[in-house]
Order: structure tokens, then sequence, then C-alpha cells
């Protein structure tokens, strides 16, 4: 299936859940990864802020905020179609810019590098079982996780792993997705595969 229809249908099927529905679900969410090891012993998160209908981040940061973890955020630089990352210690230094996108507020944070970011949670629209993805389009993650060290995660309700992605050179799979209904270890599905 085509990407751009495999990234409607899964939008059409994400705005179809009810508010409450997408709360209680990104809650189960959070709270699996908040039990992580990775989260646990992770220093600086990766991280967007979430618009709907993606899994609300919100909560997810709060806490990271509350156990003493840095929270970056991505700025996007459509020119180039790269990111950098920057700390924020409150929403109050995001701004809503390119795309409806909150990013951080280049004055008030501080860049930080990818090697210091210990956990990246990768957002995106549709996810196969082994941890490739179809995000929205611009390819700034598949660009900035090529040379990305450590772990990554994905949160996603469990419509939007489908099996019909058809994986390209260029894409960049995550460790594990965490869903409503499942904890996916995408190594482990990639190694089932081969």
């Amino acid at each position: 299936m085509e990407k751009q229809h495999l990234r409607k249908q899964v939008i059409q099927q994400l705005h179809q859940l009810t508010p409450s529905d997408h709360e209680r679900k990104s809650s189960i969410i959070t709270d699996k990864v908040l039990a992580s090891d990775e989260f646990k012993y992770a220093e600086t998160i990766g991280i967007t802020l979430s618009r709907f209908p993606e899994v609300n981040t919100h909560r997810l940061i709060e806490t990271a905020w509350q156990v003493g973890k840095r929270i970056a955020i991505p700025r996007c630089i459509s020119s180039t179609r790269e990111m950098d990352f920057r700390l924020i210690d409150s929403f109050d230094q995001t701004e809503v810019v390119y795309m409806d996108l909150k990013e951080p507020k280049i004055d008030l944070t501080e860049p930080v590098r990818p090697e210091e970011i210990d956990l990246q949670i990768v957002p995106g629209v549709v996810y196969s079982e082994t941890g490739y993805r179809i995000g929205f389009g611009g390819g700034y993650y598949d660009r900035y996780l090529i040379n990305f060290p450590f772990e990554t995660f994905s949160l996603a309700f469990d419509c939007q792993i489908s099996h019909n992605i058809v994986r390209e050179p260029h894409d960049v799979p995550v460790s594990y997705i965490y869903t409503d209904e499942h904890i996916i270890d995408c190594q482990k599905a990639r190694e089932a595969n081969e």
C-alpha cells in the first residue's frame, strides 16, 4: 500500500478515537514507558510535544521533569530538513511554528548534542512490528536517526501497527514500540523476520 494512502487511512482511524479513549490509551502507554528501565536510567530524553491525535506526551514530560530528567525537544530547520534538539524545563519555553508544531524558543533554551540524549522518543503515524515507520512526511527523523547511537522508542495506539509498510533504504527502525496493548521489541521482530 502506498505510504500516503496508508498514512491518510491511519490518521482517519486516529481521529475516530473519542477524547476519553484517546486520553485513557495515552495514559496506559505513558505508564508503560515510565516503568521501563530505559526511562528510569535515561538522564536526557528527546521527545516531541504531541498534538491530537498523537499519543499525548505531556504527562510523560511532566513526570520526567518531576524526577529530575532533562527534556529536549526538536526544532525543525526547514531549509535543510534537519533538526536540532533544545532543552526545555517548562512548556512556556515553546512556541507554535512550522506545521503547527510546538518548538523550543531559541532565546530561552540551550542546544543539546545527539550523543547527550539517552532515550529518543520518535513520532510517527504508522509502524511495522519491526520498528519501521511512516512519519508525517518530512523525513526529519530518518535523517536524524542515522547517527543516533542510543535507544529509540515510539509511542503508538495499537491501530497504528501495520504489516503493510514497505521499507525504503533510508528508513531507520526504532528499538521498541509502546502501544496501549503491547510493548513490541522491534529488534527481536527484525531477527525473527530474517
